[in-house]
């Protein structure tokens, strides 16, 4: 390996050590709470290192977030390869979001609770991430219309009504865990067979 090749790989190594810092000290102590300093300090190196690679705090919060969504859309990416049944794939897409927001819930919090608190939007601007991601689930209701599996209905709607059933059933079972929920399978298939029923033709 060249000297180019790796001061590129050490500078991404060192990138991805203060994103990950900036993630466990937003989520153990609030992103109001946690300056560049106490992130730097976490590393070990100098504020104005880190200013190297970001631009502040908000931009750290928006890397981590996007590493989120990004994760959250290869998973999902998974499940699109088989188009021949596009309803058990919408099906299977809205258990896997839920199930990615309970298997990772502080990020799942920081990408859609805490980022919009701090910067305007959720991060759904025209060729970001987030935007991909809601994409996704607009394929999938334009495929299950084009299949005449849904009835005729506006995808935009369509796709915001069945992503407002999985982010709440998400954010309520990681928020409100002491809460008296039917078994945990059954509510999120629940959730999502409701809606899909209440589309089809």
């Amino acid at each position: 390996m060249g000297t180019k090749e790796r001061r590129t790989r050490e500078k991404e190594q060192l990138r991805r050590q203060i994103l990950s810092a900036a993630r466990e000290l937003f989520v153990n102590e609030g992103y109001e709470n946690v300056s560049m300093r106490k992130i730097a300090n976490k590393i070990e190196y100098s504020p104005t290192t880190i200013y190297l690679y970001f631009r502040d705090k908000a931009d750290l919060l928006d890397s981590v977030c996007k590493e989120t969504l990004l994760d959250l859309l290869n998973t999902l990416g998974l499940l699109n390869r088989d188009k021949s049944d596009p309803v058990e794939t919408l099906r299977k897409s809205g258990k896997a979001y839920v199930e990615f927001g309970l298997k990772y819930p502080q990020d799942y919090k920081l990408t859609f609770v805490v980022r919009p608190q701090f910067q305007q939007g959720l991060g759904l601007e025209e060729g970001s991430v987030g935007e991909r991601v809601f994409n996704y689930l607009r394929a999938m209701v334009s495929e299950c219309i084009r299949q005449k599996a849904f009835r005729r209905v506006d995808v935009d709607t369509a796709g915001q009504a069945l992503w407002s059933a999985v982010h709440g059933v998400t954010l309520l079972l990681i928020d409100f865990s002491d809460f008296p929920w039917t078994e945990k399978e059954k509510l999120i298939d629940t959730v999502i067979h409701t809606m899909i029923e209440g589309l089809k033709a």
